[in-house]
C-alpha cells in the first residue's frame, strides 16, 4: 500500500478523494430532506432508521476487516451506537430495531486504501452536523437528548476530529494504484448510501 518512491507532484490522497467524490457529495446533499418544509417527526424517524440500516453493516464491515491502517481511533469514531440511542429515544423498541432492514450492497472493503476511502465519506459526513442539529431543534424540537445526537455526533469536537483525520490520511502516502482504490471505495460509499436511502423512500 505504501509507495516506496512517492510520486513527486502527485495529488495528495485528500485532494484525490475530494476531486473524485465532489459531484456525488453535492448530488446526495440536494436529496436529503433535512431542510424540506415537508419533513416531520415521522419522516425524520424513518430517515434515521435508514441511516442505521446503512451505518450498522458498513461499520461492522470496516471495523471487522482488520485492514484499517494503524493510527485510526475506531473506538471513539463509531457512529452506530449513537444512532441506536437516537432510535430508542424516538420510540423504537429493541425488537423493532433488530427488525430494521440492513443494506447488503456495500462497497468492497478489501484493501487498506479502500477502507480509507470509505472512512473519508463517513468522517466527512459529520461536518455539517451542527447546522442540521440546529435545524431539527428549531423545526421538530429534536435535540441531542431526544433523537438528534447523531446529527452532531462529535459536537464541539467536530473541527478538531476532522483535522485529526486529515492528519492521519496525510501520514499514509499511497501510490497511484492505492489512491485509485481509495477513490473507488469512496465513490461506492456515496452512491451506495444514496441508493440505499432511495430504496427506503426517505429522500427528496
Amino acid at each position: 500500500m505504501h509507495s516506496k518512491a512517492h510520486d513527486v507532484g502527485a495529488p495528495s490522497l485528500l485532494e484525490t478523494l475530494r476531486t473524485g467524490t465532489g459531484l456525488l457529495h453535492v448530488a446526495l446533499e440536494k436529496r436529503l430532506p433535512f431542510f424540506s418544509g415537508q419533513l416531520d417527526t415521522g419522516w425524520y424517524r424513518r430517515l434515521l432508521q435508514a441511516y442505521y440500516g446503512f451505518y450498522q453493516p458498513m461499520e461492522a464491515a470496516l471495523y471487522g476487516s482488520d485492514l484499517i491502517p494503524d493510527g485510526y481511533d475506531a473506538a471513539s469514531r463509531k457512529k452506530t451506537p449513537t444512532l441506536v440511542n437516537d432510535l430508542y429515544a424516538l420510540g423504537l423498541s429493541e425488537h423493532a430495531l433488530s427488525a430494521l432492514p440492513l443494506c447488503t450492497r456495500l462497497p468492497a472493503l478489501d484493501t487498506p486504501a479502500a477502507c480509507l476511502g470509505a472512512l473519508y465519506v463517513l468522517e466527512g459526513a459529520t461536518l455539517g452536523g451542527q447546522v442540521l442539529r440546529r435545524e431539527m431543534a428549531g423545526r421538530l424540537a429534536i435535540d441531542a437528548d431526544n433523537g438528534g445526537a447523531f446529527l452532531d455526533v462529535y459536537g464541539v469536537e467536530t473541527g478538531r476530529r476532522w483535522k485529526d483525520f486529515l492528519d492521519y490520511l496525510a501520514r499514509l502516502p499511497l501510490d497511484a494504484t492505492a489512491r485509485e482504490h481509495a477513490v473507488i471505495a469512496a465513490r461506492s460509499t456515496f452512491s451506495g448510501f444514496e441508493q440505499w436511502l432511495d430504496s427506503q423512500e426517505v429522500l427528496l
